[in-house]
């Protein structure tokens, strides 16, 4: 017997994702139903061989299916989650709605599986930001090998982010720049083709953005506390896959050769580093793969034990979708939620 699944935001670029990643990995499932809003009830999705036309949120009976993934934004996520949980099934919700919330376990499968033992408090899993993923997946065989001081952050992040109103804003704006067309900003503040756009989400008091401020309270809350983060986040002109430049002190000496050792090593990640001039990752490299790569592995004279890093990963597959199905395979594993069927795990 396989798992009846529910994906919440089926239409979207994540959702269409997240139903893809479910054959790709053969997870077991005897049930898939596409959920929506009531204005895209109807819609035909595609899941393997098979197409599913999704249905109404509203008129659903969630107590008939045993894992929901939810994408589909903080706002449906706030009013449906909690009730869904309580109707008996495992929410994995790719939103920030629940993040913070100290009973619901935010949970990257590389980095802090223990955490899904706190999965049944709320029947909610929360599925970090994308950039956070990435760069946690990263650090965390770093950190576990010579103890993280301080990270700086820069990131550079795809249009794809934004969902489909951003990847069409960008394509939309590319070809009324060469068109001589209209290339008005609807969906970024700013002009976003040919440019790049240092400010993703809203500002806070202190001048950083929400977005910023994720990566910094969700790598404390599953990596660790102490480690000081500070992050800037950009949004490039990119369709899919986010870029990081990323600074690391340590607290103790870590040579460029014994961080690639252990990252070579490492679940989920590929080191892709060498000194030519095509020997590392872009996200056009990334796009569609499922690993989170590392490149241009090099000291910081600047700083004691000092360490820079090129951390790349499509943001739509690592950084949300197939995150979201590994929670999924990790209640399998760890038998928080059961079945007699096997499923193909995935290894990078």
């Amino acid at each position: 017997m396989g798992y009846r699944v529910a994906i919440v935001g089926a239409t979207g670029n994540v959702g269409r994702e997240m139903l893809n990643i479910l054959e790709e990995l053969e997870f077991p499932v005897d049930e898939i139903h596409a959920i929506a809003s009531r204005k895209s009830k109807g819609v035909e999705v595609s899941f393997g061989d098979k197409t599913i036309k999704c249905q109404d949120i509203e008129q659903f009976d969630f107590s008939k299916v045993d894992i929901v993934l939810m994408s589909a934004g903080g706002a449906v996520s706030k009013e449906w989650s909690e009730k869904i949980g309580k109707a008996g099934p495992i929410v994995i919700d790719n939103s920030s709605a629940f993040r913070k919330d100290p009973d619901v376990p935010l949970i990257v499968p590389e980095v802090n599986p223990d955490a899904i033992k706190d999965a049944t408090k709320k029947n909610i899993i929360a599925n970090p930001n994308c950039s956070t993923i990435q760069l946690v997946t990263a650090l965390k065989p770093l950190h576990d090998a010579a103890k993280i001081k301080r990270v700086v952050v820069s990131t550079y992040q795809s249009v794809s982010g934004a969902g489909k109103e951003g990847m069409d804003e960008l394509w939309n704006q590319t070809k009324a720049i060469y068109g001589l067309g209209d290339a008005t900003p609807k969906k970024f503040p700013k002009q976003i083709a040919f440019n790049v756009i240092p400010y993703i989400g809203s500002f806070l008091e202190d001048g950083s953005t929400d977005e910023e401020k994720k990566m910094s309270d969700e790598t404390h809350k599953m990596l660790d506390p102490d480690i000081k983060v500070t992050v800037t986040c950009v949004r490039v002109p990119v369709f899919v896959g986010h870029s990081e430049a990323v600074n690391v002190e340590f607290d103790r000496p870590i040579e460029p050769d014994e961080a690639r050792a252990i990252l070579r090593e490492a679940p989920g990640v590929l080191v892709i580093d060498k000194q030519e001039h095509d020997g590392y990752i872009t996200p056009v490299d990334a796009a569609s793969e499922h690993a989170v790569y590392v490149s241009r592995i090099r000291k910081d004279p600047t700083v004691e034990n000092g360490l820079n890093l090129w951390v790349v990963s499509d943001n739509l597959r690592k950084g949300a979708a197939l995150n979201a199905v590994q929670i999924a395979q990790l209640l399998d594993e760890t038998g928080v939620i059961k079945s007699s069927s096997g499923y193909r795990s995935i290894t990078v």
